[in-house]
């Protein structure tokens, strides 16, 4: 951690923090609303209904305990089987048991975790009705969780909550909120934050520095990127991956490849491993500046220590079927295999099938069946990369399908899962599909997020349907949403649009841009 004087000799740092007031939140009405019921006659009261008898006893006949009921949702929540957690809450507020202290804060997490924010919060409501008292650490999960959908009035109000009950934040609280802003693009609200942070006495670290470079970075700036990344080296900082990660991907994204390597170089020679989202980050920039050849190159070295990511095969694929080389993909696979990547490589096949619209596989249930016959058994993430696969195709009833065998699999299609769907019909140009998509998500209790209004929009845009543009966008608002820079940016095309009709239809001339 890099104290308070550190952070004052860091020029750029000192500049942007004196120009920024401290943080003010506003104090909303209290989180806490009136008696909330039980999550068995709500969220759970459809959902999963027993008698006493059915979910008093085991399956090995045993009867179940409250003790053992606690034990048992903290080891599901623990190896991430969160549906299994919620069933098993369901079943013992059937008979009368409740969460304890500590099993209430680990729920509260895991569904923090997968993005269940109205889930998370109904517990939390539960919890304080109930007379037991949420610490920092329930408070932090609840405030990530909001965060992470965009739901920043709902955010403001765990902030409230917590300076009215006296609860100080802490690191963790503060890197919340940089996190946010950083993603949402909003740059001065980032150094309000860190300002805050340091009057707190909690001094910039590698994850605010990261953060900062990540937020240059993305807005175009990458002056000031490279200006914080030398001030850091000139200090003396110890990097670590994270910042490394951050700095790689900044000279990758404006094109500086070799900086991008020598960085990469040197963060081996300093003994910092790369994970995979170092190697991710060299060779997607890599792919999409057409230097494939490089990216192979780093695909290669990359499994020398790791079991590659499914997620980059679809950057490597679509960049050499574009180029119509599909024998150097078949030759990447036999790779792997030799490699005895052999789960890697069963999902890279069926992917390459997908891109290369082969035919070998008829559809997702062929795919599925030739993961399990490598003895693959098919997780919540592999269907999502499935489905984003069918889904970069325009392949809408493919991408459904893929949904489908979720479901048949156990496993409930999330919000991801449903974000992908808009984005497979708004491709396929198929505007109204993406929309009951998104109705279909608000009517079974799902907040749809940031993504989810962004991804919307997009797919108006491309069905030249520009008046529906604004009305999602009011929509993001009115559900809590802050609008992110694409959303804005969106808006603005779409308004001009629409104003350039009214003044052809009118006879008249725009010059200018549209503003919100």
């Amino acid at each position: 951690m890099l104290s308070i004087k550190c952070c004052q000799s860091v020029s750029l740092f000192h500049q942007q923090l004196g120009q920024y007031k401290p943080l003010k939140m506003h104090f909303m009405v209290s989180l806490m609303g009136p008696p909330f019921p039980t999550l068995i006659n709500t969220h759970m009261k459809n959902k999963h209904q027993f008698s006493v008898e059915e979910v008093s006893i085991s399956e090995n006949g045993e009867e179940l305990s409250g003790v053992v009921y606690n034990a048992r949702i903290r080891e599901s929540c623990r190896v991430g089987d969160v549906d299994k957690a919620m069933k098993l809450l369901a079943q013992m507020e059937a008979l009368g048991f409740s969460l304890s202290l500590g099993s209430y804060t680990t729920v509260i997490e895991a569904l923090g975790d997968v993005g269940r924010t109205l889930e998370a919060e109904a517990i939390f409501m539960e919890m304080v009705h109930l007379g037991l008292k949420p610490d920092l650490r329930v408070y932090n999960v609840m405030l990530r969780s909001c965060l992470r959908k965009g739901l920043l009035e709902l955010a403001d109000k765990v902030l409230a909550e917590m300076d009215a009950l006296g609860i100080g934040r802490n690191r963790a609280t503060y890197e919340a909120l940089v996190d946010y802003y950083g993603r949402a693009g909003r740059l001065n609200d980032v150094w309000v934050v860190i300002g805050e942070m340091s009057r707190e006495g909690f001094g910039p670290d590698s994850f605010v520095y990261s953060k900062v470079i990540g937020v240059y970075r993305d807005n175009g700036m990458w002056k000031k990127a490279m200006e914080i990344v030398r001030e850091i080296r000139e200090m003396g900082v110890s990097l670590d991956k994270r910042i490394y990660n951050s700095i790689i991907d900044t000279f990758g994204k404006c094109g500086e490849f070799s900086e991008a390597l020598e960085v990469f170089e040197k963060m081996r020679e300093e003994g910092v491993k790369p994970d995979i989202m170092t190697w991710n980050s060299l060779i997607q920039w890599h792919c999409k500046a057409g230097d494939v050849g490089k990216a192979l190159e780093l695909f290669s070295k990359m499994q020398e220590g790791l079991y590659p990511d499914p997620k980059i095969f679809i950057t490597i694929i679509s960049r050499l079927g574009e180029q119509g080389k599909w024998d150097v993909i078949k030759r990447n696979f036999e790779n792997m295999k030799c490699r005895g990547h052999q789960r890697s490589g069963a999902i890279y096949a069926i992917l390459v099938d997908i891109y290369g619209q082969y035919g070998r596989f008829q559809g997702p249930e062929e795919c599925i069946s030739a993961l399990k016959s490598e003895g693959i058994q098919p997780s919540a993430s592999m269907f999502c990369v499935l489905a984003n696969a069918y889904a970069q195709q325009g392949l809408c009833e493919q991408t459904v399908k893929v949904l489908q065998l979720m479901e048949t699999e156990g496993i409930e299609p999330n919000l991801i899962m449903l974000n992908m769907l808009i984005n497979a019909f708004g491709i396929a140009g198929r505007h109204l599909e993406a929309l009951s998509v998104y109705h279909h998500i608000k009517d079974t209790g799902i907040s749809p997020d940031v993504v989810t209004y962004s991804t919307l929009m997009k797919a108006c845009i491309r069905a030249r349907k520009f008046d529906k543009v604004p009305e999602i966008y009011e929509e993001m608002k009115s559900a809590g949403c802050t609008p992110d820079r694409k959303a804005r940016e969106m808006l603005q095309t779409a308004l001009l649009v629409l104003q350039q009709r009214h003044s052809s239809s009118s006879g008249t001339v725009v010059i200018g841009t549209a503003s919100e």
